[in-house]
Order: structure tokens, then sequence, then C-alpha cells
């Protein structure tokens, strides 16, 4: 089996693997389901003429980045510096070599998402820009200051929005005079910076639960990034991209038609709290195709059985997962670092070695718990993605 492929024919020199011989916890990815998220994600965009930068804080794999660009995405967002680094670098390791899918002189387009502090972190993302088409956000003059300031350190050029509070509060600027402060800074460094548009992501309203109340949202969202722009304009700025958005907005920013660049990511995997949220509405309509695959590792008591996911095993942040196909009634409960508690069904207890997989409460931290995911068809293991931007949070 070759690692960070999807095999064309049998794995294991000819003999099939089956996910029951995964040693657990284990992730696993259904590769057609994978596969058609992607592309249904993909001809949501282009059938609203938004671009799509997929990003890649949810798999952190260059497996899946490869599939994205390969159905069009037109480059990827990052959530951290070490992150695009790390896929950057596997990507130009790929089996074309070339970084894959819509680059430009073959350099994958990489957006960074978060605001950069400090001079140690501005030299790396200006190394970056060496090896990759690079844009970031800034939401403060000083940082762009820092960024012109190692750019001219390494005689390159980069790319750089004005990232803008919409209403989540994490990061961005608060209103129209900060936007103008920090384009007027981005503009006074040319050439070695370019103003290239705004960032105004709705991080609050992606678990929102009920499409009235997303749509509610996302158009107070959509008011608060207006009047940056126009302010901008009026200062004679051109603000070509307005990016931002989620899995949980997708049709609804689309909708609304403010913003031409799309950052959806957990569309990929999906989880139990994008289910609880979206439930049939159509930003839900993306298939659970990634799964924690477990073992009951004791069933010695009456009314559950124990298995080895714990704590460890997956994010807790949002609460427990779901066990699938599970009869009404069978829950999990976390029964410690190590350990996790199923209780019994209909069908009578659970026996020492039987497998359950459960749908993971929070997909995006999940996957950084674990070196791999397996993809999977059917009962076959096919491939392996390596989860090469695991721990990259720097």
């Amino acid at each position: 089996m070759t690692s960070d492929r999807v095999p064309s024919g049998p794995t294991g020199g000819g003999t099939p693997v089956s996910r029951r011989t995964v040693p657990t916890p284990a992730l696993l990815c259904d590769l057609d389901l994978l596969t058609a998220n992607i592309a249904r994600m993909a001809d949501l965009a282009a059938t609203a003429g938004v671009a799509l930068r997929p990003h890649v804080k949810s798999h952190k794999t260059a497996l899946v980045a490869r599939l994205q660009l390969e159905h069009g995405a037109v480059g990827l967002a990052c959530a951290k510096l070490a992150e695009a680094e790390a896929v950057v670098d596997a990507l130009a390791g790929g089996p074309d070599g070339d970084g894959g899918g819509n680059a430009r002189d073959g350099r994958v387009g990489i957006l960074l998402t978060s605001p950069l502090a400090g001079r140690p972190s501005a030299d790396r993302a200006a190394a970056l820009a060496g090896r990759c088409d690079l844009t970031v956000v800034a939401d403060h003059p000083d940082g762009v200051d820092e960024l012109a300031a190692a750019v001219r350190r390494t005689g390159g050029r980069l790319g750089v929005l004005c990232d803008v509070d919409v209403g989540l509060g994490r990061t961005g600027v608060v209103d129209p005079a900060g936007a103008r402060a920090v384009a007027r800074r981005i503009t006074a460094a040319g050439p070695v910076l370019s103003f290239g548009g705004v960032q105004g992501y709705a991080g609050h309203l992606q678990h929102t639960a009920g499409r009235a109340a997303r749509r509610d949202g996302a158009r107070d969202a959509a008011l608060r990034l207006t009047a940056v722009v126009d302010a901008l304009e009026a200062d004679g700025h051109e603000v070509r991209l307005r990016t931002g958005g989620g899995t949980g907005t997708s049709g609804l920013d689309v909708e609304l038609g403010l913003l031409n660049e799309l950052q959806p990511g957990s569309y990929v995997f999906m989880d139990r709290e994008y289910r609880d949220a979206l439930g049939d509405d159509p930003e839900g309509r993306f298939h659970q195709s990634l799964t924690v695959a477990t073992t009951v590792v004791s069933a010695n008591q009456t009314g559950f059985a124990t298995v080895d996911a714990g704590l460890k095993a997956m994010a807790t942040d949002t609460g427990p997962p779901v066990v699938v196909g599970a009869a009404e009634g069978v829950e999990y409960l976390f029964f410690g670092d190590e350990h996790g508690l199923v209780t019994d069904g209909p069908a009578g207890p659970r026996h020492r070695g039987d497998r359950l997989e459960l749908v993971p409460p929070h997909c995006d931290p999940t996957v950084d718990r674990y070196d791999a995911i397996w993809l999977v068809r059917g009962d076959e293991v096919v491939g392996r993605a390596d989860v090469v931007a695991r721990g990259r949070s720097q």
C-alpha cells in the first residue's frame, strides 16, 4: 500500500485489506463519499460563478487537497503558517511533482486566513511565499509593517487582504476606519505588498441551527462587509477579492452574492455538530464520509461495553459522538482518556472484539489527533492519507 495515494488496484500486493483489520482507534474515510462531497461543493461554486478555496484545517492532508484542486479549487485556505508549510511541501512532492491543480507557474495558491504577529512569523511567511502563491490577511497596520519588512529582506512580493470582523469578534478590523488604515498601509508598502481585497469569515454562524436564523446572521455579516468594501472603494482601493464563508453558510453566501470566493472545510467529512445544526437544509446535504473506528475491549459489565476510543480519540468540545447504525437509545459516553462506554441496545450486549464506528462530534480537531486517515470502499481499505499537518498550529 502506498502512503498518501489512492491505489488503482487492490492493496497489500493484490490482497484486499478489510477495514476491520485496521488497528483502533482509527479514522476511516469512505473514498466515494469523500469524492462526492468534493464534487458537490465544486459544482455549487461553479454554478454560482464563485471561486472555491477549501480550508485545509479540516483534513490537513495533501491527498484531499489534491482532490480538491483537481475538482477546480483555485487554491487552498490554511489557518496557520505551519499548516501551510506542511501542505505546500507535501504537494510539491506529490504524484505529479508540480503542486497539483490550479496553480500559477506550478505553484499552489495559498491563503493564510489568520493574522500574523511578530517578526519571526512575518519572516516565515516571506519565506513561504517563495514556495507558493501566498496571500495573507492583516487586521492592524503594525502587522502590515512587519510583513513589508520581512518581504523586503527576501526580495519577494506578497498579497495582503484586510481581515474584517463580520460578527465573530475573533479577528479582523471592527469598522471601515480600521479597514482604511490597513489598506492604506498595504498600498504604501508597494511594490513588496499588494492590496488584494477583504476577508470576512462568519464563523459564529456555521453551526447555527435553522436555515432562517443562519440566513439572518449571514445577511448581517454581509452588511458589515459591504460597509467596509464601500469605504475602501470610496478611497480608491480596488477590492478584487471578497473571501469567506464556510460549510454551514455556503448556500446562503452564494444567494447573498457578496462573496466571490468561498472557504468551506468540513464539508469533505461532516460531523455530529454539523448534522445537529444543518439537518436537511441544503448546506447539510453532504455525506458523512469520516468515522472513528473503535473496538470493544471489555464486556464484563451489565448494560454496557467498554471501547478503546476515549477522550484522546476525538475532539470533545461539542459533546459525545454518535454510534453509526445504532438503535434508538444506544449511546456513547466518555469513559476516560483511553476508553468510551457504549450502552447495550435491543439486540443485546456486545462482545469483546466487536467493532463499532462513531460519527465524530467535531471533525477538524478530531483529524488532528491522528497520523493517517484510512481510505475505504465498502469493507476494503484502498489507501491512506497521511495527516501531514497534524499538530502544525504554530
